[in-house]
């Protein structure tokens, strides 16, 4: 079965492009461009499928990354989560949250490769 990922970005294009890679190696993809939209659908079993795992931008305006990622593990302690940062330094807000962080740019085949390791783990 396809796996279902929730991309969050507040860059639109960005996003679309992610959405784009995805579908086109047969996940479905959904873009939220708004981490605490993306909280409240969570909250309210807002999405159209299960959502299978989280790819998600550092630096977003109203709340980052690491924030909506602590208020994610809450409700959701195991869904595999994956931090997109331009920052190095930004991975120590992570600690302990139990996610795979990657440098920005990240390539397409490196995206799949991280995504493939998180939603079919061997």
């Amino acid at each position: 079965m396809m796996a279902t990922i929730l991309l969050i970005d507040d860059n639109a294009i960005q996003a679309a492009t992610r959405q784009a890679i995805l579908r086109r190696a047969g996940y479905s993809a959904i873009a939220v461009l708004n981490p605490k939209q993306a909280l409240e659908q969570f909250q309210n079993s807002g999405f159209t499928a299960p959502i299978d795992m989280v790819i998600t931008d550092h630096i977003m305006p109203g709340m980052n990354g690491s924030e909506f990622v602590r208020l994610l593990r809450q409700t959701h302690p195991v869904l595999p989560v994956m931090v997109i940062s331009g920052l190095l330094d930004a991975e120590a807000e992570y600690e302990g949250l139990d996610v795979q962080f990657r440098l920005k740019p990240l390539p397409p085949d490196n995206l799949l490769a991280s995504v493939g390791q998180l939603v079919h783990p061997a």
